[in-house]
């Protein structure tokens, strides 16, 4: 008899991981965690017993990595992958593949012993189990409730007034679930004299250097993980590094990034609220702002605030979507501008940016 929660199946070779997930998981009263297997071929007898909404799996796994396994789901039964990774730095490129494959979202394993980033954890391991329980390889399902969280006021206040007239103009993205495809496609539609882009995708620390690395790999322009104090320039987009919210700035006619410690904002850090927020007060109607897909809310009301503030915006439409999440709620705030297709979201970045 189905309970109406969202069923998972843990795939990991430690046991002690398994326990961990078991149990963070189980804290969520939407999320049943139905069986844990030790490998691939015992996660496949789980399967074929009850079939799980969402599958979280480990890369390194003896018998079969997950790689392999991720590869024969998505060919022969697709379900929600979530791909729970260690934070090995050489493991990020295998990690990375695995969003290529199919998998919906990267976690990081549970990190145990500090009650404040378990915590943390805990939401994040949540928030993405519950976001690819609705990505478009699954039959969506109806929202779920929105919990208490910090707006981006714990980062940077509200802009109280206009800063000084400057022309060059610079791009603000926001993306969650679904976002590392979307973004290799929107950064690869665009040429090398694009203006300067910063980039707010959510995903643990470690993987967004590699994410960079790919794409710098991949397209005309450059891609590198924001550091403090980069300069936002023509031909370049910088990433915010997991952990760290990135906020825009500018010094005269100098746009750049600075990067903050703090809470998690609108439940993540990075947020996209408070990247958007500071390109509202330090670039106003010079900014160009687009968000992309992702679950829950996250950047809705910072776009907002760029509109305000003369801004141009665009939200990409839900036939695109992995998740519509982040851009329905913007679009529900009358944030955006423009609604456009994955496909059409680079000439209107460069349209506005003329």
């Amino acid at each position: 008899m189905s309970t109406g929660k969202i069923t998972v199946l843990i795939v990991d070779d430690s046991a002690v991981v398994r326990q961990t997930l078991r149990e963070v998981l189980s804290s969520d009263p939407e999320i049943e965690v139905i069986g844990t297997a030790g490998d691939p071929f015992v996660a496949s007898e789980r399967i074929s017993e009850q079939e799980p909404d969402v599958i979280t799996l480990d890369i390194e796994m003896p018998r079969m990595d997950g790689l392999t396994f991720l590869k024969k789901i998505m060919s022969q039964h697709p379900i929600p992958v979530v791909i729970c990774s260690s934070l090995a730095d050489n493991g990020a490129q295998s990690t990375l593949r695995a969003l290529e494959f199919g998998a919906v979202d990267i976690i990081t394993k549970p990190r145990l012993g500090v009650k404040g980033f378990l915590e943390e954890s805990r939401i994040a391991i949540c928030d993405a189990v519950k976001a690819a329980a609705s990505a478009k390889l699954n039959i969506a399902r109806a929202n779920h409730a929105v919990q208490p969280k910090l707006t981006a006021d714990a980062i940077l206040a509200p802009a109280t007034n206009a800063m000084l007239e400057t022309t060059e103009k610079v791009v603000v993205i926001g993306a969650s679930t679904g976002g590392t495809e979307a973004l290799r496609a929107l950064l690869e539609a665009l040429p090398e004299d694009a203006p300067g882009i910063v980039i707010v995708q959510h995903m643990p620390e470690l993987f967004t250097r590699a994410f960079a690395a790919r794409l710098d790999g991949l397209c005309r322009i450059s891609v590198k993980e924001a550091e403090a104090n980069d300069t936002v320039l023509r031909g370049r987009a910088l990433i915010a590094p997991g952990n760290h919210h990135v906020l825009l700035k500018r010094s005269g006619a100098r746009y750049y990034v600075d990067l903050k410690d703090g809470p998690l904002v609108c439940r993540h850090r990075p947020s996209v609220d408070v990247l958007f927020r500071s390109a509202a007060r330090y670039a106003g109607q010079n900014a160009v702002g687009v968000i992309l897909t992702g679950m829950g809310d996250d950047g809705a009301r910072g776009m907002l605030e760029m509109k305000r503030a003369g801004a141009k915006t665009i939200a990409q439409d839900e036939a695109t979507c992995v998740v519509f999440g982040m851009p329905k709620e913007a679009i529900k705030l009358g944030a955006a501008d423009k609604i456009l297709a994955l496909q059409s979201v680079p000439g209107a970045i460069l349209a506005y940016a003329r």
